[in-house]
């Protein structure tokens, strides 16, 4: 009867960890539309709306990592004199007239010159592209081909991991990571099955502090994206100021 009552207890409390794990996946998933993190993503496109509001048409925009489904669900794909080239490592598809996908790598955009777009744009892209040296060379290609920009990214001290949404995932030993990714399947990635796809999976991010951020983007303008008190995101944006 003890074994029983025990397994029992067990149960339950696997059931309710799984129940607010599942809760908080919800609200951390973009692609719903009444999730808070979709909510969060509206608001702070409103600010990249207002400033492409000050902008002449035509206007060739380039998201650095995106799709075509984002700019669909922010109500933005179907501007009038507005062209937006996708880049991405891998193959992406898109539908719209107004949409060209191409293979690129964030860090050597070099098919495209000199402030060869009037605004780039990119989302929770950065922090997925290497080193902190990875990170500037996306920063500086970034700067190189667009006149303008507008980069969205987690903040490093945001008591919740956002893509393992573990707390303080970011700021555990690598080798503790590894192992919570070989024996759970944490926030946006399933189980590792070997200890290198579990390093693999870990060293897939690396969230940027503030003070990164505006070494990465000097002369930037940084808007904080604030959750119950904290902040959650920076946007660094600059180059409006050439109007």
């Amino acid at each position: 009867m003890l074994n029983r009552l025990v397994q029992v207890t067990r149960q339950l409390r696997a059931e309710r960890n799984g129940t607010r794990i599942t809760l908080l996946k919800t609200l951390a998933n973009s692609a719903h539309s009444d999730s808070l993190a979709n909510k969060l993503r509206r608001r702070r496109f409103e600010l990249f709306r207002a400033l492409v509001s000050t902008l002449p048409r035509p206007l060739k925009i380039l998201d650095v990592g995106g799709t075509e489904a984002f700019w669909r669900q922010m109500g933005f794909s179907e501007e009038l004199g507005v062209t937006i080239v996708i880049l991405n490592i891998a193959a992406v598809r898109v539908t719209a007239r107004n949409f060209t996908a191409v293979l690129g790598d964030a860090r050597r955009m070099s098919a495209f010159g000199n402030q060869a777009f009037d605004v780039v744009f990119s989302n929770s892209v950065i922090e997925h592209v290497g080193s902190y040296n990875d990170q500037a060379q996306m920063a500086g290609e970034i700067c190189r081909v667009g006149k303008r920009y507008f980069v969205q990214t987690p903040n490093r001290f945001f008591p919740i991991e956002p893509h393992f949404l573990f707390p303080f995932f970011q700021f555990l030993p690598e080798s503790f990571q590894a192992l919570l990714v070989s024996h759970f399947a944490l926030g946006w990635y399933r189980r590792a099955t070997s200890r290198t796809a579990a390093l693999e999976a870990v060293r897939s991010v690396r969230l940027l502090t503030e003070r990164e951020l505006r070494e990465l983007f000097p002369g930037s303008s940084l808007w904080r994206e604030r959750l119950v008190g904290l902040t959650k995101s920076f946007i660094v944006y600059g180059g409006w100021d050439l109007l």
